[in-house]
């Protein structure tokens, strides 16, 4: 504390000090009651004027003209919030957050929020698009009938890397031994990423020992949480979004991550004219899929809003933006052929069938397996 601060107790007695402060509370209190009465949820503090819909999605997970479009079409605005990670979604909503729409979460985690009684269901006579969409990815596991979920994209849990460094250092890029194994480890030490996402690394670690990426048993979970320990020491960081600007600025050679951040990586290192390309690779062992989809929060506070927002995203237009603009895999039928030569012709981003056979999907863990998991997770990032 410094002499001013001194003097002013000093001049002060407790009583007159706190009489003050008394009456300083009564009077903003007094100030708050004849203040015009606001709008707004229990998370947000911002509402915008006029009609607008809240989107609750992954970062880079929306293209611009789409959003430009639609807020023209209805005269209204689309405000994203951001997640990236699961994780951090869930805990947010676990937390009482309320005031988003739409949501954008993969099929594991919309069982999950069915499971907790977080979901609308879904009027499907509202969804005039809905017909084009690939049945594909319709009815699956996690929502059959699709009660609660409308599917928006989906995207390969993948290897981005830096060719030119990784084609110098001789080293493979078709293999989970990139990230986990030491003797190429070595090489890139403090130049890799991996996800900040408990279910994504083991995911990666259980395919790289040939094991599914839903294996509960607690033998194969505990090598794999062996595995990652061995390889961490290399690793730069746990990275949960920030490795597509890494990636892309050459300050990291590899990352594991989403096929459409590597996507983006590699557009913004062609932008910003590096002497190098962003390039993908695709594990021979396997890989997560990831199917996002819309759903909409019990709480929405803009229903109507949400299902006109659904409904412009599936169309062919929308969807075949989002491939092209995002590297997002379409789930439209009708979009392909909206969709750019280099994009559809990428693998990482429409695999072909040899892929598709070693692809799975992350599905929820029991309440024993998670608590465990969550142990092990702890055990990592704390060692």
């Amino acid at each position: 504390m410094n002499q001013t601060m001194k003097s002013v107790f000093r001049s002060l007695s407790f009583r007159a000090f706190l009489g003050g402060i008394i009456a300083l509370a009564f009077a903003l209190f007094l100030a708050g009651c004849n203040k015009a009465p606001e709008h707004k949820t229990a998370t947000h503090t911002d509402e915008p004027a006029g009609k607008f819909v809240r989107f609750y999605n992954w970062n880079n997970y929306m293209a611009r003209e789409t959003v430009a479009r639609f807020e023209k079409s209805c005269d209204c605005r689309l405000i994203e919030d951001y997640f990236s990670d699961h994780e951090e979604m869930l805990a947010k909503l676990a937390a009482g957050a309320t005031g988003y729409d739409i949501m954008v979460p993969t099929g594991n985690v919309v069982e999950t929020l069915i499971k907790q009684k977080t979901l609308q269901k879904i009027d499907k006579s509202r969804l005039k698009n809905l017909s084009q969409l690939n049945p594909q990815f319709l009815n699956l596991w996690f929502d059959p009938e699709n009660q609660y979920s409308v599917p928006y994209g989906y995207s390969l849990t993948i290897i981005g890397y830096n060719a030119e460094k990784i084609a110098e250092l001789g080293l493979p890029t078709d293999t989970w031994a990139l990230v986990f194994d030491p003797q190429y480890l070595e090489k890139i030490k403090g130049k890799i990423t991996v996800m900040d996402s408990q279910r994504e690394l083991f995911g990666a670690a259980l395919r790289y020992l040939g094991y599914s990426v839903n294996d509960e048993d607690d033998k194969h979970l505990l090598e794999a949480r062996d595995v990652i320990l061995k390889a961490k020491p290399y690793w730069a960081a746990f990275n949960a979004s920030s490795y597509i600007k890494e990636l892309a600025s050459g300050d990291i050679w590899v990352a594991h991550g989403y096929s459409n951040d590597m996507f983006q990586s590699a557009q913004d290192a062609v932008a910003a004219k590096r002497p190098f390309t962003i390039k993908t690779g695709l594990p021979k062992e396997g890989a997560v899929l990831a199917i996002d989809n819309m759903v909409i929060h019990k709480s929405a506070p803009h229903p109507d809003m949400a299902y006109e927002l659904i409904d412009f995203l599936i169309d062919k237009k929308s969807t075949a933006e989002l491939s092209n603009l995002t590297g997002s895999g379409s789930v439209n039928t009708e979009s392909l052929s909206l969709i750019i030569p280099e994009v559809r012709n990428n693998k990482a981003v429409f695999p072909d069938e040899q892929l598709q056979k070693k692809l799975e999907m992350l599905k929820d863990f029991s309440a024993d397996k998670r608590r465990y998991l969550n142990r092990l997770w702890t055990e990592i990032k704390a060692n």
